[in-house]
């Protein structure tokens, strides 16, 4: 079972679809009760909602990770370039386009049928770590 992949070129999602996209991130927020917890660059899919002390992850552990790029091949849109599983994910039977149908379901696309875009070279995996010259 395929643990990580580089998407390659890009899925997209136009403006219109990020947005529904990001409402149904928000919606299953793991704030909320979800089990979804997204930032500017990383969606991740937990196996449970949190159920820690105010508010904090307990016992959930993390699925996968969607890694993506926002405006990028245009104003508002957004690029997945790399997906993983955990290992965790893997032993419960997820894969890399389980994860990624689950959120893109919400606007009629799943990760085959998504359409893609070049983009010039990935987004860095930690802009901090890098080799200072």
């Amino acid at each position: 079972m395929e643990h990580e992949r580089v998407i390659r070129p890009g899925a997209v999602i136009d403006d219109r679809q990020a947005r529904e996209v990001l409402a149904e991130l928000e919606r299953l927020d793991v704030s909320r009760g979800g089990v979804w917890s997204g930032s500017t660059s990383l969606w991740q899919r937990y196996d449970r909602p949190w159920n820690g002390p105010l508010g904090a992850r307990g016992d959930a552990e993390t699925v996968g990770s969607i890694f993506v790029t926002y405006n990028k091949p245009a104003a508002y849109w957004v690029t997945i370039y790399r997906v993983s599983i955990t290992e965790h994910g893997r032993l419960v039977g997820w894969t890399v386009d389980q994860l990624c149908d689950e959120l893109l379901v919400a606007v009629g696309l799943t990760l085959e049928r998504c359409p893609r875009a070049e983009l010039n070279s990935a987004p860095l995996r930690d802009p901090f770590k890098q080799a200072r010259a």
